[in-house]
């Protein structure tokens, strides 16, 4: 195997050699569980953890190592290492931590696609999807739509399912499938490129594991059936893990997400919902807020049927989510910095008492 198998490419190589990495090894994060962390070479795969100047330094949860990182480490035997950096992203998938609003959750990297994986049945939710593209918007990734269990409904209820996605969501491929008899899954496969980066996004229970098994041909993961008692999956992917599969595309499925936070999205929702954006150009007011406003265009775009009223109220939601997202960002920040100020303060009255 390659580097260039895993996803290695030029500009990574430049910066190796540009910043004086060139007595570290270089390798792909595969795995990753509580802060330990699956490194894989071309030749090798490696436990490793971080070093305790890269620990000490991060600044948030981005600062520390994800699956789908690129990074320069140091073996110390055979099968354990230490991280020293990670190598520059072109792409960092994230939400929001659960019950954490100032937090954010890396769920991958240097991402070229994503699946947003969802079954016809119980989990099947255009409010969700529209959040799954949302944080692919925003992370500059391109997104798949993906509906498994279609062997649970008949061709009818499949053609309506399809009719309501195309109705809110354009120009996104969208592809139907069944893990049980596999239709479909000549239009995944034709999508797949070699050496190209693909996550699955979606809930518990959707088929995520069984599909990475079934596209890799090996029992990878482990699968669980619906609890028949709530009707929702169950965790059983309990870390992120890289896979690369027979036909050279590389595949990372993660854990359920019940729950999708929008952070500071910046232009993820505009791109998401672009005809809003569009049309809030010719609102009478410059920031009209699209909910009582006269003059505004969105509001006379829904009340006239050009807008459905159902990605309206979902647009605004993810709105004010990210409103409240940032606003406590900022007070985060600004209690750190007053904080900072204490202690400088605190120190400088410390040395002048000495004397």
């Amino acid at each position: 195997m390659r580097l260039e198998d895993l996803g290695y490419y030029k500009k990574l190589e430049q910066f190796k050699l540009g910043n004086n990495l060139s007595n570290f090894e270089i390798g792909r994060v595969i795995a990753e569980h509580k802060e330990r962390y699956i490194i894989r070479t071309a030749d090798n795969e490696f436990e490793a953890e971080i070093t305790g100047n890269m620990r000490f330094t991060a600044m948030s949860r981005e600062d520390f190592p994800a699956v789908g990182d690129w990074v320069a480490f140091i073996s110390y035997d055979e099968d354990t290492a230490l991280i020293h950096s990670i190598l520059p992203r072109y792409s960092v998938v994230k939400r929001q931590a659960v019950g954490q609003y100032s937090e954010i959750q890396i769920i991958a990297t240097n991402i070229d696609y994503a699946f947003l994986v969802q079954a016809v049945d119980r989990d099947f939710n255009i409010n969700r999807l529209e959040r799954y593209l949302t944080i692919c918007n925003a992370s500059k990734v391109s997104p798949i739509i993906l509906l498994t269990k279609t062997d649970l409904i008949n061709e009818q209820q499949l053609t309506e399912i399809l009719e309501r996605i195309k109705l809110r969501i354009n120009n996104v491929p969208l592809i139907a499938i069944s893990n049980l008899s596999k239709d479909g899954y000549d239009k995944i496969e034709a999508i797949i490129e070699k050496e190209k980066t693909y996550c699955m996004l979606g809930s518990s229970g959707v088929g995520k594991s069984t599909l990475l098994n079934n596209l890799s041909a090996k029992n990878i993961m482990r699968t669980d059936a619906i609890s028949q008692s709530t009707s929702k999956g169950r965790h059983i992917t309990s870390h992120r893990e890289l896979i690369v599969l027979e036909n050279g595309g590389i595949l990372i499925d993660n854990p359920g997400m019940r729950e999708v936070g929008i952070t500071d999205v910046a232009g993820g929702l505009e791109l998401t919902f672009d005809k809003i954006h569009e049309l809030s150009q010719y609102c009478k007011f410059k920031f009209c807020s699209h909910t009582v406003e006269s003059g505004c265009s969105v509001i006379d775009a829904v009340d006239n049927g050009e807008i459905d009223k159902a990605t309206y109220e979902n647009y605004l939601k993810m709105e004010r989510e990210k409103a409240h997202f940032e606003s406590t960002i900022a007070d985060r920040r600004k209690k750190d910095k007053e904080f900072g100020k204490m202690m400088k303060n605190y120190k400088k009255d410390l040395s002048k008492n000495k004397f």
